[in-house]
């Protein structure tokens, strides 16, 4: 946690490693609310070294970007519980189209605060599908009237009805020097080296969806690389090559 650069980051990971504490002196099973992927990644990279300790995210469908975290004793551990719901939101969107941020404005502006939201499915001009923590299920189908200026009806729906299409991908290899963010996005995204290493000190891309402000970033396998307008990849596998460099498995999401 000492190593974590975000502060609020490192605050929300010790929260989570003082609940799984009391969940394993307790004997029983607790759950977080929905945590962004680096929180996520991060407390469960934590948890691992906890002997005692079972975990498993949730987040309502395979593909789920932001999840609960399920933590609890080992002899009492089960994932198996009733953690995320979903509500369909819909509403004729064909000439008003409304975004995703459109659609999370209006669901904060119920009173709802982000960390009860999981993520946003969107369903094109028929409206959107909505992960949320089950409590708070009837309030908001009781609240949410209105996304921009469309009229719109909630109702909740089984998970198994969620629609949603996997992520389109394409993988390549990239032999590199080293491990660094600008090498490594460089040849994932096609651009000069120089053009990344200018993108980066912009502000404008990002590692596991925190900004990052030097190229000289190390990067390793399941790290998230976004640049603002030219979409995002997954590192995959490394391997070292005969002549010391690194073989990088690229996971380009198109």
């Amino acid at each position: 946690v000492k190593g974590w650069g975000d502060s609020e980051a490192t605050e929300d990971i010790k929260k989570i490693l003082e609940m799984a504490n009391r969940a394993s002196s307790r004997r029983e099973v607790l759950h977080t609310d929905f945590l962004t992927p680096p929180v996520l990644k991060e407390s469960m990279m934590t948890l691992e070294k906890f002997s005692d300790i079972k975990m498993a995210p949730q987040g309502g469908y395979p593909e789920a970007e932001r999840c609960r975290l399920s933590v609890g004793h080992t002899d009492v551990f089960s994932s198996d519980l009733d953690i995320v719901a979903a509500i369909s939101v819909t509403g004729n969107f064909e000439f008003e189209p409304c975004s995703h941020g459109d659609f999370l404005g209006a669901i904060l502006g119920t009173g709802i605060v982000r960390d009860k939201l999981g993520d946003i499915i969107m369903q094109g001009d028929k409206g959107a599908h909505v992960l949320v923590v089950p409590e708070l299920v009837d309030f908001l189908t009781s609240s949410l009237d209105k996304v921009g200026n469309v009229s719109v009806i909630c109702k909740r729906i089984p998970l198994f009805a969620l629609e949603y299409e996997p992520p389109r991908t394409k993988v390549f290899k990239a032999v590199e020097a080293s491990l660094r963010l600008d090498a490594v996005a460089s040849a994932g995204f096609n651009i000069s080296r120089s053009k990344m290493a200018d993108l980066i000190s912009a502000g404008d891309v990002k590692v596991n969806w925190a900004s990052v402000a030097k190229s000289n970033t190390t990067l390793r396998t399941g790290d998230v690389v976004s640049v603002r307008g030219k979409g995002r990849l997954k590192v995959g596998e490394i391997s070292n090559t005969r002549r010391g460099k690194y073989a990088v498995d690229i996971i380009r999401f198109i």
